[in-house]
């Protein structure tokens, strides 16, 4: 146990709140925060902002000053070990002289993972691992499948009635979730690097997909778009002329070059993708966009991409918001469509659930368990 009543998962916490402060801005990084604590009292903190810039330790170190001699530290990441944009933090903490370093979870980047702890020990640093290990590993859930599958993480957000639909019979679809449910979800986009929708969204909604949080940032717009069939005109390509983060519209050589240069011309970006089925292949899309450094995906529908993501195991984590509404209707809209499996026991499994109350919604989020590999 932490000293002075503070136990050590109380300041891994305190940890936890400082990286949260670097969340959607240090790609490719993970997110990283610290903090410093000496004779039970918490002296420095600090978190990475965005790569290129001190990590968190070093910005806590540096706020410490001489006090973090003797000091134990709380780093919700393993220490780094090599030399990248910056310097190994491992070796900061060392020239520091911390007394004791409680981290979170290892590094999964191969060129730390261990090496760090390896190191802190070797100086005669007491290290103890796992201190609150879950939330460390999900609060960097996307980098940790980045650094291995070198795509980005894909979470899939839906907003449905109870009987699952997303709009009525003749397409209505404003609002199914409230506002409180729709705030959340420009969180979402202020923390992913991008966000996905389908044409026939475009076409019928005509969404600019920017952050409308006070002090948020727009994530990469991108439209999959076989035919490139998003008009020039379309919000979502304006967006680009506004906002910092680029449209990106994903299509493929069926789509005419003159569509193509029309949205280039309108200030978007156009990528040919290969094609699957005469459609945009999605893990060519993704590989593209795990080139770009994209460590996460926000898809946003409609029901055929949504659907064609399932049907291809390429979602990683699901947010949808239920809503208390019964809409019905058999030509009604779901919320996924896609080919869907033919038996029950290969359909879509989700796992650790929770379920939260958001306004007068609820929202379920869940980690999609496929049955057979793709």
């Amino acid at each position: 146990m932490a000293t002075r009543g503070k136990t050590h998962e109380d300041y891994m916490r305190e940890a936890l709140a400082q990286a949260e402060l670097g969340r959607g801005r240090t790609r490719p990084n993970p997110m990283v925060g610290c903090v410093i604590v000496k004779n039970g009292r918490i002296i420095a903190a600090g978190h990475h902002a965005r790569a290129g810039l001190a990590h968190a330790e070093v910005v806590a170190l540096a706020a410490a000053g001489e006090r973090a001699r003797g000091a134990d530290a709380y780093v919700t990441l393993e220490p780094c070990s090599h030399v990248g944009r910056t310097g190994p933090c491992a070796q900061a903490l060392i020239a520091a002289g911390v007394r004791r370093v409680f981290v979170g979870v290892r590094d999964p980047n191969p060129l730390v993972h261990g090496r760090g702890l390896r190191a802190l020990t070797r100086a005669g640093i007491d290290v103890q691992v796992g201190v609150l290990g879950e939330p460390c590993l999900r609060l960097n859930e996307a980098f940790a499948h980045f650094i291995v599958a070198h795509r980005p993480y894909v979470i899939a957000k839906v907003a449905q009635s109870l009987d699952g639909r997303v709009a009525t019979r003749t397409g209505a679809s404003r609002w199914v979730s409230g506002e409180p449910a729709r705030a959340f979800g420009h969180a979402l986009r202020n923390a992913c690097d991008g966000i996905m929708v389908g044409s026939g969204t475009v076409l019928a909604d005509d969404p600019a997909l920017t952050c409308r949080l006070d002090g948020g940032r727009d994530p990469l717009r991108i439209v999959v778009d076989t035919l490139a069939r998003t008009p020039p005109l379309a919000k979502v390509v304006q967006a680009a002329r506004r906002s910092a983060a680029p449209t990106l519209i994903a299509t493929t050589s069926r789509a005419s070059e003159t569509r193509r240069r029309a949205l280039v011309r309108a200030g978007a970006e156009v990528f040919v993708c290969r094609q699957r089925r005469g459609r945009v292949d999605l893990e060519c899309l993704l590989d593209e966009l795990g080139r770009r450094e994209l460590l996460s995906v926000l898809v946003e529908g409609g029901p055929t991409l949504l659907g064609a993501m399932f049907d291809s195991h390429l979602v990683h984590k699901l947010h949808a918001f239920v809503a208390p509404l019964i809409i019905g209707g058999a030509e009604a809209l779901s919320s996924v469509g896609g080919v869907g499996p033919a038996l029950l026991r290969d359909a879509v499994q989700l796992g650790a659930l929770e379920l939260v109350p958001v306004g007068a919604d609820l929202m379920v989020t869940a980690y999609p368990r496929y049955a057979r590999a793709h």
